[in-house]
């Protein structure tokens, strides 16, 4: 089920809220987790069972830690076992059903070079946001071992945080300590209601009006065989704004949806476009699951405390796990390698760009240039067709006469305008919604409705994270 699905919107939506309102306050947890279970299971039931394994595990492995630590003597690695059994379930997880297929697919391909035979393999099926719910879950037991956060006694307060459905698919990635309290007590007010209305009406309004019509250009470039120079930049710029504003759509969709049960997610984006640094873009994009690498991957590698050949080490690292997250292809590792080589010259020079004597705008362009060409390596289907493209963005394409353009319609035109000036001149979602004006409330409605308009002709908008 997705948020713009009309049974969601319509249907789904409603009861659970008038479910949840209508229920007692210890019964809330127990309605928005079986509704949750009921959300995910939409596309497959049977993957609900693989969630209630990894919440079970999870929520008894923090019990045992507490458990262990509490105990009379116990040292510093009390309850080291049982971090590491979550974090074997979790990433045996995680590696089965995200990178099988991928290793066995590498390993055929060497085996048939070399001329051997090919093993037989029945393709595992990818659980749809596993890599969000399962870094929350492991997030929750390294805490707990490190004693960041308390470890929850009510099971239904965990399963709740676990299959959360606001956040359930694509993140934010929310750690249990940021919305510990929450999960507990929290403060429903029509204020915090209506906030989070707006907010998940501007992020429609995002992901349908703007990303699925830059997706459409996008598609048009990336499928052309010979692309001229223009068009692979014009297709390349437009898959750029598409992942924004498709996830950032996202995002405030589950933000404002979090807002109308009371919980307060984190900002997952802050105008990344706008950055000057390629440090300082992933310090505005995607900031939960940056932090998450920073605190759970890069401290504990070392950081930058064991020198600086260790720290650059650490970076390059924790950038190519950072791609590999995203997806189990070549493409999705070299795009964690160059973003990581950006961060380690950016260290090297003193955490400063190579242009950063350059006037501020300048530096904009030149980083958001660095950002839209790793974006290629993002969208390509291989590390050839990769190539081939940022070949044509350097010129080496075709000569012929531009034709990504005949099949534009007023709505691109329009989105072309509009796409800029929300990513380069608007402050974000969350910052508007603190103090709504007049016209930007009545802006965002207008636009949510010409939104559920497109959505009655449209079949099949999915976002662009849920394959990751």
């Amino acid at each position: 089920m997705h948020f713009t699905d009309n049974v969601f919107l319509y249907y789904f939506l409603p009861l659970v809220l008038g479910l949840y309102y209508a229920s007692p306050r210890g019964w809330k947890p127990w309605v928005l987790a079986l509704s949750s279970y009921f959300f995910y299971g939409w596309w497959r039931p049977d993957f609900v069972l693989l969630m209630w394994f990894s919440t079970i595990v999870d929520y008894t492995c923090g019990l045992r830690i507490a458990r262990d630590q509490a105990a009379p003597g116990a040292g510093t690695t009390a309850g080291k076992r049982w971090v590491v059994l979550s974090c074997c379930v979790n990433l045996g997880i995680l590696a089965y059903f995200k990178y099988a297929n991928f290793g066995i697919e590498t390993l055929n391909s060497i085996l048939v070079a070399n001329g051997g035979t090919a093993l037989e393999w029945s393709k595992v099926i990818l659980p749809i946001g596993i890599s969000f719910y399962t870094f929350q879950t492991l997030s929750y037991t390294v805490d707990v071992y490190r004693r960041d956060a308390e470890p929850v006694r009510q099971f239904r307060d965990f399963a709740c945080y676990v299959a959360l459905f606001p956040q359930l698919i694509a993140g934010p990635i929310v750690r249990y300590s940021s919305i510990a309290e929450q999960l507990k007590s929290r403060v429903h007010s029509w204020g915090t209601f209506s906030t989070g209305v707006m907010i998940f009406q501007a992020g429609m309004a995002k992901k349908v009006l703007l990303a699925d019509t830059f997706s459409r250009a996008a598609d048009q470039g990336f499928a052309l065989a010979d692309p001229t120079m223009l068009e692979a930049w014009a297709a390349a710029i437009s898959y750029t704004f598409q992942i924004y504003f498709d996830f950032s759509g996202y995002s405030d969709m589950a933000i404002g949806l979090g807002l109308l049960f009371g919980f307060r997610f984190p900002v997952n984006f802050n105008r990344p476009y706008i950055s000057r640094s390629i440090t300082e873009f992933w310090r505005r994009w995607h900031i939960t699951l940056s932090s998450f690498l920073r605190d759970y991957l890069y401290i504990p590698l070392g950081g930058n405390r064991k020198g600086p050949v260790r720290t650059y080490i650490n970076l390059a690292l924790t950038m190519l796990l950072g791609g590999l997250w995203h997806g189990a292809a070549w493409t999705y590792i070299a795009w964690g390698a160059y973003q990581g080589f950006w961060l380690v010259l950016e260290r090297l020079s003193g955490r400063r760009t190579l242009y950063a004597m350059l006037p501020g705008v300048l530096q904009n362009a030149l980083t958001f240039v660095i950002v839209v060409i790793g974006w290629v390596l993002f969208r390509a289907s291989s590390i050839p067709e990769a190539l081939q493209f940022l070949g044509a963005m350097a010129g080496r394409g075709s000569s012929a006469a531009s034709t990504l353009f005949i099949e534009w319609s007023h709505l691109q035109t329009i989105a072309y305008i509009a796409g800029p000036l929300v990513i380069f001149g608007f402050a974000t979602t969350q910052e508007h919604a603190k103090r709504p004006r007049t016209w930007w409330v009545a802006a965002v409605f207008v636009l949510f409705l010409i939104s559920l308009l497109h959505l009655h002709r449209a079949s099949n908008i999915p976002f662009l994270y849920f394959q990751f």
